[in-house]
C-alpha cells in the first residue's frame, strides 16, 4: 500500500502539533484544564493540537474522513473507506502531571484496518511510525530513522510487563499475582505499545476500556514491528466503527508463546 504522502504529512503535522503542545506545557498558566465526561481532563494543549491536525488533514486529504477525540463525531465517516483516527494529546493526565509521557497520535484506517500509524513524543522529539507491509520505525529526534522489532524473549521469568502509569485495575493485579511478575515498565499514553514494538518489553495487557484514537496508531506500529495485537477475546481490533469504544480491552505481545490467561 502506497501511503507515502499520508505518512509524510502525518509526521510533519504531528511534530507541528507537538510544538504547540510544548509551548503550553512550558507555560503552566496556559494549561486551562477543564473536565469532560465526568473526570476526563481537557486542556488548551488538546484543543491547539486538534486544530492544527484536523485543519491540515482536511486540506491535504479532503476526501478522507476524520475521527478525532476532540471533534464532534460525523457519522458520515462510516461510509468512507479511509478515515484518519486522531488523538491530538494522548495522555492528558500525564501532561497535567508533567511527567513527559504523552503523545500525538495520528492513524489512518482503510476498510476498518489500521494501515498507518504515527506517534510523536513532544517532550523528547522522538517519533514512531509505520505503514502496513513496510515495517515500523523509530527516530530519536535527530532525523535518522531505524527499523524496530519486538523482543525475542519467551522466557516467562524474564518477561517485562508494561503497566499504565494512571489506570490500574483488579484484573491486572490478578494477572501479576498469577504469573508472579516482578519486572515492570510503567508508562503513560500510547508509549506503552511503542515500548513493546521497540523490544523494551514483551507484554502489555489492557483490561480497561479505551477508544479507537487511543489504539489505532499504536496497533499499526506494534504489528509492523512483529507484535500480536488482539482484543481480549482474541478477535481483531477494527476502526472507523459506529461505536468508538474499545470495550473488550486488548493485549500486545511479542510472541504467541507469551499469551497470558486469567482463570
Amino acid at each position: 500500500m502506497n501511503l507515502e504522502k499520508e505518512l509524510e504529512i502525518s509526521i510533519k503535522t504531528a511534530i507541528e502539533a507537538g510544538h504547540a503542545i510544548i509551548d503550553i506545557y512550558n507555560n503552566v498558566q496556559d494549561m486551562q484544564v477543564t473536565y469532560k465526561d465526568g473526570d476526563m481532563p481537557l486542556t488548551a494543549a488538546d484543543k491547539a493540537s486538534n486544530k492544527i491536525i484536523v485543519e491540515t488533514l482536511k486540506k491535504e486529504f479532503p476526501k478522507y474522513a476524520i475521527l478525532s477525540e476532540e471533534e464532534k463525531d460525523d457519522k458520515s465517516r462510516l461510509d468512507n473507506d479511509y478515515c484518519f483516527v486522531v488523538d491530538p494529546l494522548d495522555g492528558t493526565k500525564e501532561f497535567i502531571k508533567r511527567n513527559g509521557q504523552f503523545t500525538v497520535n495520528i492513524a489512518l484506517a482503510y476498510k476498518h484496518e489500521s494501515v498507518m500509524g504515527v506517534i510523536y513524543v513532544p517532550v523528547t522529539g522522538e517519533i514512531y511510525y509505520a505503514v502496513k507491509g513496510k515495517g515500523a520505525f523509530f527516530d530519536n529526534g535527530n532525523g535518522t530513522a531505524e527499523r524496530i522489532e519486538v523482543s525475542k524473549c519467551t522466557d516467562l521469568d524474564k518477561l517485562r510487563l508494561v503497566m499504565s502509569s494512571s489506570h490500574g485495575c483488579e484484573q491486572m493485579d490478578k494477572l501479576i499475582e498469577k504469573y508472579q511478575f516482578d519486572n515492570f515498565v510503567k508508562m503513560g499514553s500510547s508509549l506503552k505499545g511503542c515500548v513493546v514494538a521497540k523490544g523494551d518489553a514483551e507484554v502489555y495487557y489492557r483490561f480497561n476500556p479505551t477508544m479507537e484514537w487511543d489504539t489505532a496508531a499504536m496497533q499499526c506500529i506494534a504489528e509492523e514491528a512483529g507484535a500480536i495485537f488482539m482484543q481480549m477475546d482474541d478477535t481483531p481490533m477494527r476502526y472507523n466503527r459506529k461505536d468508538s469504544l474499545n470495550s473488550k480491552g486488548f493485549y500486545i505481545i511479542n510472541n504467541a508463546a507469551n499469551k497470558l490467561v486469567l482463570d
